[in-house]
């Protein structure tokens, strides 16, 4: 089986031409790209993704974010396919106050066009916090810098066409960014690209269904996606073999290529689809107030033992537990009873989509016996 990094070895000699066109696999290669440890280094105004690997060849495996990635950032100096593209304009904030994890960095492909590719979440609490605002905000300050960046980008670079694309909430943001610009930069979008990132409010979503930049997105989801369900969708999706399982099938290395393609599948598997269908519900059968109370609370849970990334919290973990206990007691009986109810309330809409699912099966099992019957 083979992912991104092998294609790298396959491709990597063969630079990007008329004859072996940009596809959805070199985007996505650049839609991780921005994940790399950019903040560890300054990146000078002309460097290239050759001259990044380089700098970044010094650094652990454990340093990055994903397995995968110092392999990546190896394969891509050594790539004829990418190592000569300029990388400018890096930016990344990450507010804990503002409750705001975004970075951005933009590629260019060749004289005429140009990537910007939007990192998704990593591994910091505040992170993961502005992923589940997405729950009761219309919109969360990600996708806001992401609709700056990208007009920043656009002006800067104003003869240059652009392809947009993100990992996650990477994903998001790249659609956000796109569906919001004006008409003008809107014109000069190829297209964008969403790796298993997650959807948007229905009020967001009914604002621009009917816009022609729709047409220009493509989303990829693996077969058991959850995070690329998520919310409301009106783009093209596109089911993709992944090599793991459940939720671990969000990253992007598990994802199976064949040449110059993904390998896809026709449908997603039973759990993606009642995962979706009670995270679906539950949305719809709570409150704005409600997912508040408890996203807040949940956070405010993990705050109390003040890491700042998940793995902190783990390296501690008997120390962590009784803080968040501590914390857990001093929240009000209200809030509790709110944390409890939207649990209960999950946990119905999953055992409702499951006899659901059971009964429609039984159903389909007695007709199907019920005509060799007859007949």
């Amino acid at each position: 089986m083979s992912n991104i990094n092998d294609y790298l070895l396959w491709r990597g000699d063969i630079a990007i031409s008329k004859k072996i066109k940009f596809n959805e696999i070199d985007s996505m290669i650049l839609a991780r790209f921005s994940y790399l440890l950019f903040s560890k280094i300054n990146i000078a105004p002309k460097e290239t993704i050759a001259s990044i690997s380089e700098r970044m060849k010094d650094f652990k495996n454990e340093e990055f974010l994903y397995n995968g990635d110092k392999e990546l950032v190896t394969y891509l100096g050594q790539s004829n396919r990418f190592k000569n593209m300029l990388v400018t304009d890096y930016v990344e904030i990450n507010s804990k106050e503002k409750e705001n994890q975004f970075s951005a960095i933009t590629i260019h492909i060749s004289r005429k066009e140009i990537y910007i590719s939007f990192m998704g979440t990593d591994n910091t609490i505040n992170g993961w916090k502005e992923d589940f605002n997405m729950a009761f905000m219309e919109n969360v300050p990600c996708q806001i810098a992401g609709k700056e960046y990208i007009e920043k980008i656009a002006k800067k670079y104003c003869y240059k066409k652009i392809r947009i694309g993100g990992h996650s909430k990477g994903g998001n943001v790249a659609i956000y960014s796109a569906i919001t610009a004006n008409k003008k930069i809107q014109n000069k979008i190829i297209k964008i690209y969403n790796y298993d990132g997650p959807g948007f409010s229905k009020n967001t979503i009914n604002q621009f269904e009917n816009s022609e930049i729709i047409n220009k997105i493509e989303s990829y989801i693996p077969q058991e996606s959850v995070i690329g369900r998520l919310l409301n969708h009106k783009e093209k999706m596109t089911i993709v073999l992944s090599t793991e399982k459940g939720i671990l099938q969000h990253d992007i290395y598990s994802w199976q290529v064949l040449k110059d393609d993904l390998i896809r599948l026709e449908k997603n598997t039973d759990i993606s689809e009642n995962i979706d269908k009670t995270l679906t519900d539950w949305l719809e059968t709570t409150t704005i107030k409600q997912r508040k109370i408890f996203v807040d609370v949940v956070f405010d849970l993990l705050y109390s033992t003040d890491a700042n990334t998940f793995g902190e919290i783990y390296k501690n973990l008997p120390i962590n537990i009784t803080k968040i206990l501590r914390k857990y007691s001093q929240i009000s009986t209200e809030d509790k009873k709110t944390i409890a109810k939207m649990i209960k309330i999950m946990m119905t809409c999953y055992m409702n989509i499951i006899k659901k699912r059971e009964s429609t099966k039984s159903n389909k099992k007695y007709f199907i016996k019920f005509r060799k019957n007859k007949v």
